[in-house]
C-alpha cells in the first residue's frame, strides 16, 4: 500500500466505525442495517415480567368434567354399570386453552360431587345419549350447582355439547319429550347465523373472513339424532326466556335445528355440534381438520375458560392435585371405539 493513502484509508476506517455505533438520527428509531449494541444503561432499565396484565383474572382454571356412563369404547351406556368415562378430547379441548381438569364422576356419593365442585372454575358437559336415571339426576344437580354460583355473583361458567346441550334443555323447559329427531350423525356441517350481532358472545372472537367460512364451508362436525328446531325452542317460553339462538344447522334432509346458544343471564354457552373432534378425534374421516376447522375449535375452547378466569374461586393447591384428572391414565381406545381415541375409565 502506498504510504502516503494509508492515513487517508485509515481515517475512513474510523468514519464508517463511527456511523453503525452511533444512534441514528432522529432518536430511538433504528435504521435500516443500524446495529445497536446493549449498554449497561439498557440491562439496568430492563424490568422482569413478575405481575399479571389484569390481576383479576385467574391464570390457574380448573374445569370439572361430568362423566358419562360406559366405558366409551365397548359401547357400555346403561345405569345398570358402575363404569363410567370421559373422553380425552374433552380433556384436552381444556386444556389447550390454559385450564386443567377434575373428574366428576357421575354415580359418585353427593357429598364426594360438591366437594370437588368446590375446587372447579367451571363446568363441561359432554356428548353421549343417556338421558335418564342417576346421569340425568347428576347433571340436573351440576346445573342447578352453576345457576347458584352466579345468582350469588360468582361467575360460574358451563359449556354444554350435543347430548349436553339435550339435557340442559329438557330441564330449563322442564319437559322431558321437547327434543325432536334429525338425521345428523356422522355429518360435518356449516353454521348459519339468523343475526349478526355478536357482542358478548364466543363469536366476538372470529374474525369478519372466519365468519364467512363457517357459514360457507362445513367446519364443524355433527353426531347426533336429537335437537331442538328454532320453532320449537322459541315457543317455549322457559327456553326462550332462557337462551338466545346464536347459530342454526341443517340435517342430511335440510331439516333445521338450533346449533348454538348463549344464556341471557348466565355465562353458559351450548352447541349441539363438538367443538373438540376437529383438533383431537380422528376415527370418522367427515371430522374436519382443516387450519380453519382447528381455529373455530379454538376460539370455543379459548371463550370458555376465558370465562372461568373470571371465577373468584381459589381452591387449595394440593386439593387440587389430590383430584386432578393426572391421578387417571388415559386408555387408548381408537382400534376400537368409532368416536374417541382415548378415554378416562372411572369404575
Amino acid at each position: 500500500m502506498d504510504s502516503a493513502r494509508a492515513p487517508h484509508l485509515i481515517f475512513l476506517l474510523c468514519l464508517l466505525l463511527v456511523s453503525l455505533l452511533a444512534p441514528p438520527p432522529g432518536g430511538a428509531a433504528a435504521a435500516p442495517g443500524f446495529i445497536r449494541l446493549p449498554s449497561a444503561a439498557g440491562k439496568a432499565g430492563a424490568r422482569a415480567c413478575g405481575a399479571q396484565p389484569d390481576p383479576a383474572a385467574y391464570d390457574r382454571p380448573v374445569i370439572g368434567i361430568v362423566s358419562h356412563p360406559g366405558d366409551g369404547a365397548g359401547g357400555r351406556i346403561s345405569n345398570g354399570t358402575a363404569t363410567s368415562y370421559i373422553g380425552a378430547s374433552y380433556v384436552k379441548f381444556v386444556e389447550a386453552a390454559g385450564a386443567r381438569v377434575i373428574p366428576l364422576v357421575y354415580n359418585e356419593p353427593e357429598e364426594r360431587l360438591l366437594e370437588k365442585l368446590s375446587l372447579v372454575n367451571g363446568v363441561l358437559f359432554t356428548g353421549g345419549s343417556e338421558k335418564q336415571g342417576v346421569y340425568f339426576e347428576t347433571i340436573k344437580k351440576v346445573f342447578q350447582y352453576v345457576l347458584d354460583k352466579n345468582d350469588a355473583g360468582e361467575p360460574f361458567p358451563l359449556f354444554a355439547q350435543c347430548l349436553g346441550f339435550e339435557l340442559v334443555s329438557m330441564i330449563v323447559s322442564k319437559d322431558n319429550n321437547i327434543l325432536e329427531t334429525f338425521d345428523a350423525q356422522n355429518q360435518a356441517s356449516t353454521l348459519q347465523f339468523p343475526s349478526y350481532s355478536f357482542e358478548g358472545t364466543v363469536f366476538q372472537r372470529f374474525d369478519p373472513d372466519l365468519i364467512k367460512k363457517v357459514s360457507t364451508s362445513c367446519l364443524v362436525m355433527q353426531n347426533h339424532m336429537y335437537g331442538i328446531s328454532p320453532k320449537r325452542l322459541r315457543d317455549n317460553g322457559e327456553l326462550s326466556s332462557f337462551f338466545r339462538i346464536l347459530t342454526t344447522s341443517p340435517d342430511e334432509n335440510g331439516k333445521v335445528y338450533v346449533s348454538t346458544v348463549q344464556a341471557n343471564k348466565y355465562p353458559i354457552t351450548c352447541t349441539q355440534w363438538h367443538p373438540e373432534k376437529a383438533i383431537f378425534e380422528w376415527r370418522k374421516p367427515m371430522i374436519p381438520h382443516s387450519e380453519d376447522a382447528v381455529q373455530v375449535t379454538q376460539h370455543f375452547a379459548n371463550h370458555f375458560i376465558s370465562q372461568a378466569r373470571k371465577s373468584p374461586n381459589r381452591p387449595p393447591a394440593d386439593k387440587v392435585l389430590d383430584n386432578l384428572i393426572y391421578n387417571y391414565n388415559p386408555t387408548f381406545s381408537g382400534k376400537i371405539s368409532k368416536s374417541f381415541e382415548e378415554v378416562y375409565i372411572f369404575s
